[in-house]
């Protein structure tokens, strides 16, 4: 016979509301005890929540992304049962004296002989094993890095196509995939660079060490891994601007009475999405084993937003639909979750297109790191008011700089130059957008 039990979150120290970052079971799926069902993240650790028992996955009470405390129910688990009956067996024979018989014995010597510790197998010229690297510290969960241990995979080298880049179990699969495909490893990793000695500063004057925020040590590792297994490729572009922003101060009075701050950026993402439905190669991804690209059909446009403790890319969904205060006003509101760090991992995801503005904070260009597996990025800075000869005279017209970063790999320069083309066209021309 079987029972069904509520499993619920163990003790798990002094934490609170802990997002859930994976879940490694499914409904009918049989676990044994001690199996992760689910991985943990707090701002100080990430754990494994081991199975109490062995059963089957009835029914699963949580999500990936959801946050839960302890005694939170996790599933529904039918215990199974025949445990019990070998436990009486054993202890049966517990106190009962047994002599072996001669083959019995012969056949322990055999054991013996063959349990021997032998010494492990030298690794193969060119591997990579998890935890060799100075790449070790990926953004993966405990789960995640034993099963790339077992595979003799370092999570390092390793795309992560998960939230904020978390490597999953089907990109360690991919990479052996890619790798016995015939994708060989240098000696030193496929992508290894020289080893940055370290320095002593204090042995020049006073120093203070402060730790990175952990928003920044995560994002840096996922433009680190952009910029290493990206081609980038960055193209320049300008826009006469004037008469968009002669229109979009005429509006500000109809926004305010709205309680919408309209600015350049709500323009931005409806003019990028004019030019994606001409150029739709811009709008997909490469497929994990780069033999296809995966063009998209909605419009989701992400912003990158500073924050005091590091960039983060809310995602303004199906742009393509909303007119210009209704993306100013979902605009609005996920800068300042966004500030306050109240963004849920739905909000970040899904992008298919990233625009970074400086804005009015200085620099005449700049080249963005393409946000994988986005396939490319517009990074925009300042506008500036210059001299533009127009009918044989000189007039003042407002120029916004902007530049395209682009995955070479799907993207070749023909087709970035009509984009930033295009773009300039629709930016020159109002009516463009307005459509």
């Amino acid at each position: 016979m079987s029972t069904e039990r509520t499993i619920t979150l163990p003790d798990i120290g002094d934490f609170k509301s802990v997002d859930v970052i994976e879940v490694a079971v499914k409904p009918g799926d049989r676990v044994n005890k001690e199996d992760t069902l689910i991985t943990l993240e707090s701002e100080k650790a990430t754990m494994d929540i081991p199975s109490p028992a062995a059963g089957v996955v009835k029914k699963l009470l949580v999500n990936m992304g959801d946050k839960i405390s302890q005694g939170a129910p996790v599933l529904i688990l039918e215990e199974e049962s025949g445990s019990s009956s070998s436990k009486k067996a054993e202890t049966s024979t517990a106190g009962k004296k047994h002599v072996p018989a001669a083959d019995e014995t012969h056949a322990s010597e055999i054991t013996r002989t063959q349990t021997i510790p032998r010494p492990a197998p030298a690794a193969p010229s060119g591997a990579q094993m998890a935890g060799a690297s100075l790449s070790a510290k990926a953004h993966a969960s405990p789960s995640v890095r034993r099963f790339a241990r077992e595979l003799g995979v370092d999570p390092g080298l390793v795309y992560g196509s998960g939230p904020k880049g978390r490597i999953l179990k089907e990109n360690v699969k991919a990479f052996v995939k890619s790798m016995l495909s015939g994708n060989k490893l240098s000696s030193k990793g496929a992508f290894a660079l020289p080893e940055v000695e370290p320095v002593d500063f204090s042995k020049f004057g006073e120093v203070e060490s402060k730790p990175l925020s952990r928003l920044k040590r995560l994002g840096g590792q996922s433009l680190h891994r952009s910029w290493i297994t990206i081609p980038h490729v960055t193209q320049f572009g300008e826009a006469d601007i004037t008469d968009l922003e002669e229109f979009r101060k005429s509006k500000l009075e109809a926004a305010k009475k709205k309680g919408v701050k309209l600015t350049l950026i709500a323009f931005l993402i409806k003019a990028v999405v004019d030019v994606l439905q001409q150029y739709p190669e811009f709008n997909s991804s490469l497929s994990p084993d780069g033999e296809n690209i995966i063009l998209k059909k909605y419009f989701h446009i992400g912003i990158a937003v500073n924050t005091d403790n590091g960039l983060v890319v809310p995602v303004i969904r199906d742009a393509d639909q909303k007119g210009l205060f209704e993306i100013a006003s979902e605009l609005s509101l996920l800068s300042v979750k966004a500030r306050k760090g109240k963004l849920t991992p739905g909000e970040m995801q899904g992008g298919c297109f990233t625009i970074s503005s400086l804005g009015n904070m200085g620099g005449t260009n700049f080249t963005p790191i393409v946000n994988a597996p986005e396939v490319a990025i517009l990074g925009v800075s300042r506008s500036i008011m210059k001299p533009v000869y127009q009918d044989g005279e000189f007039v003042p017209r407002l120029i916004l700089p902007y530049a395209l970063s682009y995955d070479h790999r799907v993207i070749d320069g023909v087709a970035g130059a009509h984009f930033t083309h295009f773009l300039s066209t629709v930016l020159s021309d109002i009516r463009h957008i307005l459509l």
